[in-house]
C-alpha cells in the first residue's frame, strides 16, 4: 500500500476481524449459501490425498454463530478431512454477519475457475439480489467487467434443458447466449 500509496485500512479492518484457531471438524456447519451444487468425488479424493501427504496448505474460512461455527469458505477441504477421519481442521474464524458471510461464499467461489456458467450466474444473481447491488457495483467487487456479469445473467432466461446443457458441457455459454433471443422452443 506503500509503493501504490494506497489507504490500507480497509486490509487492517479485516485482518482484526480475523483469528486463526484448529476447529474440530463436527462442530462445523456447512454453508446454506454454498454456490457449488457438484463436487466431484474423484476431486475430493485427490484433495484427501494431497492433504495426506503434504497437509493443509489453506485453511478453511467459518464464522462463529450461536455456539457452532458456519463454513463460509472450503468445503472441499472440509469434506477432505472429513474423508481422512482428521478430528480437527486449520481454520480462520471471521467476525461477520450474514450478509458480510453470504458475500464472502459468493465471491470466493465466482472467482473460482471450475464453477460451471450457470452456478455462476446464480452466484452473480443472487448477490445482486440479496445485497440488492447493481451490476456496475457487482463489477467493483468480483473485479469482472459489467458486461461479462450481465452475459452470465442472461443465461437465466434460458429454458432448464438449455441450462442444464451447458452445465453438462454438451453446449457452451456462447452458444447459450446465442439462443437467448430465440423465444420459440421449437427452432
Amino acid at each position: 500500500s506503500a509503493i501504490l500509496n494506497d489507504d490500507d485500512s480497509k486490509i487492517n479492518k479485516n485482518l482484526s476481524s480475523l483469528n486463526f484457531n484448529e476447529i474440530d471438524v463436527d462442530l462445523i456447519r456447512l454453508n446454506p449459501y454454498q454456490p457449488r451444487t457438484n463436487f466431484n468425488q474423484k476431486d475430493i479424493d485427490d484433495l484427501a490425498s494431497s492433504i495426506k501427504e503434504l497437509g493443509l496448505i489453506q485453511p478453511i474460512t467459518v464464522k462463529f454463530d450461536d455456539n457452532n461455527y458456519e463454513l463460509i469458505s472450503g468445503e472441499r477441504r472440509l469434506r477432505s478431512f472429513k474423508q481422512l477421519k482428521i478430528k480437527k481442521i486449520p481454520a480462520y474464524v471471521r467476525k461477520v454477519n450474514d450478509q458480510t458471510s453470504l458475500e464472502m461464499a459468493l465471491v470466493e467461489n465466482i472467482q473460482r475457475k471450475d464453477l460451471d456458467p450457470i452456478e455462476i450466474a446464480i452466484s452473480y444473481n443472487r448477490l445482486i439480489d440479496e445485497l440488492n447491488l447493481s451490476q456496475d457495483e457487482m463489477s467493483k467487487r468480483v473485479g469482472k467487467d459489467r458486461s461479462t456479469i450481465s452475459n452470465y445473467i442472461r443465461l437465466l432466461k434460458l429454458d432448464p434443458i438449455i441450462q442444464s446443457g451447458i452445465r453438462d458441457n454438451f453446449i457452451t455459454m456462447g452458444h447459450g447466449r446465442c439462443l437467448i433471443n430465440i423465444n420459440s422452443k421449437d427452432k
